[in-house]
């Protein structure tokens, strides 16, 4: 055993997550399904973004830990946005307490705010957004080709931006700590528009089912919450911006279709996605 490698601290998809070299660092180390070039790439962009300022782990270097890489990041000390979600929604259960859909559970305001931050850079070197969204809709199963070739359309008639994109900015990817949140898991960041990483969000939220392991209190408080926090979330952006949802609607159906591709959401989302891609397409055609 390494000695620099202490407990494990969490696991997603494609990864798990150990404490290293005390409480300072952390090590995300690579399952099976994840290749080695996915982790330079990760480890890449997270330099670009640790580069330009903005509030993310600080990348450190990949190890190689019995057989397996990992990369290095400074250790966040605090909770998801979704943690804090599921823990706010369990206690003002326990106590009672009536859901007022006007709070920000969410923090989709702070959410706004970060995308922001991102967006406001331009940056070289960084993988097409355009191309990674083309090869994600021609490589999933759930549309006919005539559908594929009908969004990609679509999105060939948007004009393309070069600003940096985070593009997976749910609410597990944001850690509250006590005076700032911090931006983690920029595998998928690339250079291209803004308002796809809204839509990702904006979708997000409007078509999420949560795993069955989630409690009830915490299903019903998503679903009572989903347009509330959407508006939050547009009025903030927009503010900052200028971009309004009129802009960022021609990319609901271009992102819709890419997420069929993604391993982390169930089939009954993804066919809520279909349903929403096939009443689009039928609109526009």
């Amino acid at each position: 055993m390494n000695s620099k490698l202490g407990v494990k601290l969490g696991e997603g998809g494609c990864a798990e997550v150990y404490a290293w070299e005390g409480e300072s660092k952390i090590i995300k180390l690579a399952k099976p399904n994840t290749i080695i070039e996915a982790l330079q790439a990760e480890l890449h962009h997270c330099r670009i973004a640790w580069s330009c300022g903005l509030t993310v782990p600080q990348p450190f270097e990949m190890q190689e830990v019995e057989e397996r890489w990992g990369i290095v990041f400074e250790r966040v000390h605090g909770d998801s946005i979704m943690k804090r979600f599921v823990d706010t929604t369990l206690d003002r259960s326990r106590h009672r307490q009536p859901l007022d859909v006007s709070e920000d559970y969410i923090h989709a305001r702070i959410t706004a705010q970060m995308l922001y931050q991102v967006h406001s850079h331009s940056v070289s070197n960084m993988p097409s957004q355009r191309a990674n969204i083309k090869h994600d809709i021609q490589r999933t199963e759930y549309l006919s080709e005539g559908d594929k070739a009908c969004v990609i359309e679509l999105l060939d008639q948007i004009p393309t931006k070069q600003q940096l994109c985070h593009g997976d900015p749910n609410p597990g990817n944001i850690i509250l700590r006590e005076h700032d949140a911090v931006m983690i898991d920029w595998n998928n960041a690339s250079v291209g528009n803004p308002e796809a990483d809204l839509a990702e969000y904006i979708i997000m939220i409007q078509y999420a089912i949560l795993p069955p392991n989630i409690p009830q209190e915490v299903q019903e408080a998503l679903e009572a919450t989903r347009e509330e926090s959407i508006r939050m979330f547009i009025e903030q952006y927009q503010r900052s911006s200028g971009i309004s949802n009129a802009d960022i609607e021609p990319w609901f159906v271009v992102i819709a279709a890419r997420k069929l591709a993604a391993d982390g959401i169930s089939e009954e989302e993804k066919y809520l996605l279909v349903q929403e891609i096939h009443r689009r397409l039928h609109s526009t055609h």
